[in-house]
């Protein structure tokens, strides 16, 4: 590993690249300026929790070796997901228990595995980021960053040196948005009535902006929003401690 600039392997998600890859160049931004030089390994592929999630343990595998192989040079794997580096770091290690040949490298792997806010805070030490940002957010805490990684109070702590910003928590933060990968393709109904109660919650703030660390949460909760003519501006977490918000609408906000 190295001594003074870590390497740091950007696991970009299926979502972030294909639905909103200025999370992708806020996260890059992030790293570096920690001090950590950052690559984005060309071969990486989905880290199969679709797979996983639908029961399809074959792909998922195939998928996993993919990742385990495109990451194997760098000191660190980071995420701007708790989903996809929950899967990592929480999953792989059961995907392939009946492999006890693949234990050492999954195990190697699940060890160098963070999501963003954790990994600033907790490896890079980072206290403080400055910028600034106008506005009144709430917090939407996505399941699998929180109950699988413990992703509650680092980014909360990384917007505090946020000037002009200022935090109003929602009463029910931690409850899930309906999202859930293939959930919300299995149970559409039940789906729709979770995100219903947490745009409840969101607008309840009086927030102005809604911030979270999992783009597929932000996805399903923007549109909800959107659909009942909310104004509340929805960002990933990494965009505004990035300062990356002046040439990007908010996710969700029609495009001229």
């Amino acid at each position: 590993m190295s001594a003074m600039r870590p390497t740091v392997g950007l696991f970009v998600t299926c979502l972030v690249d294909t639905m909103r890859p200025a999370v992708g160049f806020a996260a890059v931004k992030l790293l570096q300026d920690a001090g950590c030089e950052v690559v984005v390994p060309a071969a990486q592929t989905c880290c199969g929790q679709p797979a996983m999630n639908s029961g399809d343990r074959s792909d998922a595998k195939s998928l996993a070796r993919q990742v385990i192989k495109a990451f194997a040079q760098v000191d660190y794997v980071v995420a701007p997901s708790g989903s996809c580096a929950g899967t990592i770091k929480t999953h792989y290690p059961e995907l392939f228990d009946d492999e006890p040949e693949m234990a050492a490298a999954v195990a190697d792997l699940t060890e160098r595995t963070w999501e963003l806010t954790s990994f600033l805070t907790t490896v890079m030490k980072v206290a403080r980021v400055d910028g600034r940002y106008d506005g009144v957010v709430t917090y939407h805490d996505s399941c699998s960053g929180l109950r699988e990684l413990g992703v509650r109070p680092q980014p909360r702590a990384l917007l505090e040196g946020i000037d002009g910003l200022s935090v109003k928590e929602m009463e029910m933060r931690d409850t899930c948005c309906g999202f859930g990968g293939m959930f919300c393709v299995k149970y559409p109904e039940i789906s729709g009535k979770m995100v219903d109660a947490k745009a409840d919650e969101v607008l309840a703030t009086g927030a102005d902006t809604l911030l979270g660390g999992d783009l597929g949460c932000l996805l399903n909760i923007a549109g909800r929003l959107s659909r009942r003519g909310s104004r509340v501006r929805v960002r990933h977490v990494a965009e505004v401690l990035a300062g990356d918000i002046e040439e990007t609408p908010p996710i969700g906000a029609p495009r001229s």
